[in-house]
């Protein structure tokens, strides 16, 4: 205990302060004290004697001691023993019964003691308290010392100037240091913890205030080495020590050694962070067929959450060939950065590949490692050494030193038996190393998002293959018209790359007339561009044959249903210049525009018909005066259809923009498509618009004499 209480050594005790504040252990028991002269008479009587035996001082002084308190059956034990201590025989202890005033026994406990005064008097002083009470006492304290002892909770208790002066075996076994290493040191002095100034901050207030501190959970290490090497988590409570008397007498502390729960929790909790990041990439990462923002998705949903910096690597010989082969053991690899993202501004950004460009590494690579071998690469702690082998240049291993880079993951992105590439992962503020829990969330991650990346992939091959046959099939340069000066155009779907069965014709016809059509057969993708193909070819053909466009398109309705499922719409126009005219049926297409010169531009109000491939529904055809100077623009629902505006309203802005001043014709097409198309439309489009001309053919401004 503090000392502060007592007067300093060598200090009169009367120039001392006076301790007057009741409390102790001797206010807890009561002990009474009497003394009997040689006589056996009672000559002091002190009040505790009252309240132990009953008697007023008044009843008691004067009167002999056993007649009063003992019983006929025990007196001559006491006056045996009160001969002993009186003729120097030495003092006595024990419990003895005693009669209480009001008539009972109880038990007391004793110590009798001979004493002398100055003139040679003899007495026996007489130490007494209620036996049960001693009993109970010293229960108390036989429970409280073997709690302490064999507690498996650590125990302490500080004083006043919060320094160690009880410590349990417990306490010992948990700081791994002796209960002589504690004892009068502080709790910085004496404990290896981290928040050593901040709990003795805690320890001071909880003295001052007597408000305790519940589980607090305090970083620790054993002095004696610790275990496995490990921080320990201990839970600490501090509560204020007072005495009966409430007098603060210092602060006790338990500790309990919460290591093993700790790291289960936080087991537990990386567990369900790991859980909710797979849930949370099942709906983040291939949310659509596009290569680049499934590469992006994936880099977004691990940073800043899991990494610092990631990469999303992809195999050149992925992206450029459609059957790429097994992973290869050995050999240099060509890489091609699809995205690339960092929870800051940081020169490893600058490391990193440009996204976008194909870049060689040798073997001695780690991200090359990881793709030959299929199997992920984890560098816990960063050496020099791994920089120059993490960097994709020599100049980037200064970077990324600059940027701090201390641990680094790099996970293939393997998907149906094939690796497609690399997940690169760097970890610089972030100051915990990847360990093998993130190898598995990372290898998850990784799978998950290679499956999405590998049919995104195939979906660009096959559109983009389908584009290709797409423009093939479609109209290569200028045909030599009579009469016509005709600008067209062909746009797939902007958002996927998405190729439908979109197109347009301008054919010459023997006699000089002009054969124009724009269809779109229903579906998209590579079956739909070779369905286009067959019905192009068809339409060709039957142009050749002379036929009014109304029989055309019968003929190419039987052709479509012979081909199966497939369906398709069409505008068949056939110009004749000598006359003027131009004769048009249509098969459930969006109407033509036609644009008289020096009037406004109308929707031509043509009998629609039924889709090609409907089968045995008539066609009609309708004639229309066609001068020069007049333009037919034939298009496809792509251009005028939208999810968020009605039908009319685009049709109404299509006519609005054709009214605008005369323009080429190329220029016309720039402004429609420009106008009427947004960047994430998911449809394609076909675009023609001729011009009618005196008798002599134009092409992009060429003029030729008409034969």
């Amino acid at each position: 205990m503090s000392m502060a209480a007592f007067p300093p050594a060598g200090q009169d005790p009367a120039s001392a302060e006076l301790a007057v504040e009741p409390g102790g252990l001797l206010d807890v028991l009561g002990v009474a004290a009497v003394v009997v002269d040689t006589t056996g008479r009672i000559v002091l009587w002190s009040p505790q004697a009252e309240t132990i035996f009953g008697y007023a001082a008044a009843e008691a002084l004067g009167r002999p001691a056993a007649p009063l308190l003992v019983d006929q059956d025990h007196r001559d034990r006491v006056v045996t023993q009160f001969e002993r201590v009186m003729s120097g025989g030495g003092p006595w202890a024990g419990v003895f019964p005693v009669r209480h005033k009001d008539g009972r026994t109880i038990p007391v406990e004793f110590r009798n003691t001979r004493l002398q005064d100055d003139e040679g008097r003899v007495y026996a002083l007489g130490l007494a308290t209620d036996a049960a009470t001693t009993r109970r006492v010293e229960q108390d304290l036989a429970l409280s010392a073997r709690l302490v002892a064999h507690s498996p909770i650590g125990l302490a208790v500080l004083d006043l100037d919060l320094r160690f002066v009880l410590v349990n075996p417990a306490l010992e076994r948990i700081d791994g240091r002796t209960a002589a290493g504690h004892l009068g040191r502080t709790f910085s002095e004496a404990v290896a913890s981290p928040d050593a100034e901040a709990l003795e901050g805690a320890l001071r207030e909880v003295l001052e205030t007597g408000v305790p501190v519940l589980s607090r959970n305090v970083r620790g290490s054993v002095r004696s080495g610790g275990r496995d090497g490990r921080e320990q988590i201990w839970s600490m409570s501090l509560y204020r020590l007072e005495t009966s008397g409430q007098r603060v007498v210092g602060v006790a502390v338990s500790v309990a050694d919460i290591t093993d729960q700790h790291h289960a929790a936080r087991a537990a909790a990386r567990a369900r962070r790991r859980l909710a990041v797979i849930a949370d990439a099942s709906e983040r990462v291939g949310t659509t067929l596009d290569l680049d923002l499934t590469a992006h998705e994936l880099a977004d949903l691990v940073v800043p959450e899991f990494a610092d910096i990631a990469a999303v690597d992809v195999l050149e010989d992925i992206l450029t060939g459609p059957h790429p082969g097994g992973t290869r053991a050995s050999g240099p690899a060509v890489f091609r950065a699809l995205a690339v993202k960092a929870a800051y501004a940081t020169p490893a950004e600058e490391a990193a590949d440009p996204v976008g460009r194909p870049a060689r590494y040798g073997i001695e690579r780690l991200v090359t490692q990881c793709a030959r071998t299929g199997r992920p690469v984890l560098v816990e702690h960063v050496t020099e050494k791994d920089l120059a082998r993490i960097a994709r240049a020599g100049s980037a291993a200064a970077l990324l030193r600059k940027a701090g880079l201390h641990s680094y993951l790099a996970v293939p992105l393997r998907a149906r038996g094939v690796v497609l590439g690399v997940l690169d992962l760097k970890r610089a503020r972030n100051s915990v190393p990847f360990d093998q829990d993130d190898v598995l969330l990372a290898g998850e991650l990784a799978a998950r998002a290679a499956v999405a990346i590998d049919n995104a992939r195939w979906y660009r091959h096959q559109s983009q293959a389908a584009l290709a046959l797409q423009r093939h099939m479609l109209p290569h340069g200028p045909a030599r018209l009579n009469g016509l000066d005709v600008a067209y155009r062909y746009q797939p779907a902007s958002a996927a790359v998405e190729v439908g069965g979109d197109w347009f014709d301008a054919i010459p016809l023997p006699d000089g007339r002009t054969a124009l059509v724009v269809g779109d057969v229903m579906g998209s993708g590579i079956n739909a561009a070779a369905t286009m193909g067959q019905v192009r070819t068809a339409a060709r053909t039957l142009a050749g044959l002379g036929l009014s466009p109304s029989v055309v398109l019968t003929h190419l309705d039987r052709t479509v249903v012979d081909l199966g499922d497939a369906m398709a719409t069409c505008v068949y126009a056939v110009y004749d210049p000598h006359e003027g005219r131009c004769r048009i049926a249509n098969a459930g297409h969006p109407p033509p525009v036609h644009v008289p010169t020096g009037r406004p531009p109308r929707l031509l109000d043509l009998p629609t018909g039924a889709p090609l491939g409907v089968g045995g529904v008539p066609f009609e055809t309708v004639e229309i005066s066609f001068a020069a100077g007049d333009e037919l623009v034939l298009y496809t629902d792509g251009l005028v259809e939208t999810r968020d505006q009605d039908i009319d309203v685009r049709l109404a802005a299509l006519t609005d923009l054709l009214g605008q001043s005369s323009l080429p014709l190329e220029e016309t097409c720039d402004l429609l498509l420009g106008a009427l198309r947004g960047p994430d439309d998911h449809d394609d489009v076909a675009l023609l618009i001729a011009r009618a001309q005196p008798l002599y053919g134009t092409w992009n401004g060429r003029e030729e004499e008409t034969p």
